[in-house]
């Protein structure tokens, strides 16, 4: 018979076996606190090793045009460009600009949608930083009429 007793031990022998075998989930290992404490794009960049951005049509970003509540606005940002290193999601006036970012390989596509705060009407800005130290970006401006994020 099964008792809840077993099924704990069970249960911890488990995440045991899963820890020692490095295999247990680990949360914000690429978390930068500078890069996320930085006040505007050029700060998070210089946190994260960045160069300057140079603009770039090759990087998509959908955003709404217009944005009811700043609560929860839906971001799609994505490249085709290869040797992508990382992709970072920015709201310029956000108190915190920096709302993503994103490590990749070569083994995943970087295309991501996510559900975001917006503390008011901004530019939203993706930004592609590729393995040869190039830094790309594409920015839409959001109007938001009913602001989040505590502003």
């Amino acid at each position: 018979m099964s008792t809840r007793r077993t099924a704990l031990q069970q249960s911890l022998a488990v995440a045991g076996l899963l820890a020692t075998a490095g295999l247990w989930p680990q949360t914000a290992q690429a978390y930068t606190k500078a890069a996320f404490d930085a006040r505007n794009l050029a700060e998070a960049l210089r946190a994260l090793g960045g160069q300057a951005p140079a603009p770039s049509r090759e990087i998509e970003l959908a955003v709404p045009e217009i944005a009811e509540n700043g609560a929860l606005v839906r971001v799609t940002l994505g490249t085709t460009l290869p040797n992508v290193r990382r992709m970072l999601l920015l709201a310029e006036k956000n108190p915190s600009p920096l709302v993503a970012l994103f490590n990749v390989s070569d083994a995943i596509e970087p295309s991501f949608v996510i559900n975001t705060k917006l503390a008011e009407s901004t530019d939203v800005v993706a930004v592609a930083m590729l393995a040869d130290g190039r830094t790309l970006f594409t920015k839409k401006p959001v109007k938001v009429t009913l602001g989040a994020c505590g502003a």
